[in-house]
């Protein structure tokens, strides 16, 4: 694997829109602690289907309006129309948001087949250049470890390859815990003539059932050591939580050692996690 350190790493965090009047204050509490070490951005996840559509711009225009830290919406495709979408990413672009999560997503349960104009995450990020030309910068998803309903690592390969064709400016990995997974990735990349920053997806480990269910659904592998080392404690939640925050520092110093461009922390609407491994690496000081 080439270094990809080009520049000072960047750091972000990432929200999932609140669902009720409490999630609001608990996330402002959350967004308030995490801007004081000065991420790069914000992002916010867009509900299956476009679930949230509407929590997912007013989280946006909180957080960047409250913390004067870029904001990034995600947007996806899935069971919208050209019209739905072009009229978000001009609301988006009048509000003076300037980067962009751009994904396929999920199909949400009862939706069919039903997938939208857009079927690929390559089309949307081609219709938002479309739209809207430079003006935003373009983050996508990549999966070191395949994603879970592709037919191949080839074929996932290719499918990513599409969305850096169609204009992508960065990518952001799923959560893996395997970092040679991460270094054959990025090597396959490079052997394509990809050129972009491919920062690594960070999952704080907190609770181990929770875990397993994320990991089942995403694709994550999570090494048997692991299991193991989680399963000894039978149900232990601080020790769980104090394994996994080691786990995770050292994932981190180790990808960052290899020259990782920068880390994209899942934070599930917690600081305190994502905190105590900021400041196991010493990113404060940095």
């Amino acid at each position: 694997m080439q270094t990809q350190k080009k520049h000072k790493p960047r750091f972000s965090f990432e929200f999932f829109p609140p669902k009720t009047d409490v999630g609001v204050e608990k996330l402002q509490v959350v967004r308030e602690k995490l801007s004081a070490v000065n991420p790069s951005f914000f992002s916010v996840t867009y509900g299956a289907g476009g679930s949230t559509r509407d929590r997912t711009f007013d989280t946006v225009m909180q957080v960047q309006k409250q913390s004067g830290i870029c904001t990034a919406p995600h947007l996806s495709c899935v069971g919208d129309t050209r019209a739905e979408l072009r009229e978000l990413l001009n609301r988006y672009k009048a509000e003076g948001i300037n980067r962009i999560v751009a994904l396929r997503g999920d199909l949400p349960s009862g939706m069919g087949a039903s997938m939208g104009e857009l079927r690929y995450a390559s089309d949307l990020v081609s219709f938002i250049r479309e739209e809207t030309g430079d003006h935003f910068h373009i983050e996508v998803a990549a999966y070191p470890e395949k994603h879970p309903q592709a037919s191949s690592m080839t074929n996932d390969l290719q499918a990513f390859k599409a969305k850096v064709d169609a204009g992508a400016n960065s990518a952001i990995t799923q959560y893996f815990f395997n970092v040679d997974a991460y270094k054959f990735f990025v090597d396959s990349c490079e052997k394509m003539g990809l050129d972009l920053p491919i920062v690594v997806g960070i999952m704080p480990i907190t609770n181990y059932e929770n875990l397993l269910r994320f990991s089942s659904s995403c694709g994550a592998e999570i090494p048997r050591w692991i299991r193991m080392r989680m399963e000894g404690f039978q149900g232990d939640t601080k020790s769980i939580a104090l394994l996994g925050e080691e786990i995770v520092t050292n994932l981190c110093e180790e990808l960052l050692a290899l020259g990782a461009p920068g880390i994209h922390f899942y934070t599930m609407n917690q600081a305190e996690p994502t905190l105590a491994i900021w400041n196991n690496l010493g990113l404060s000081q940095k």
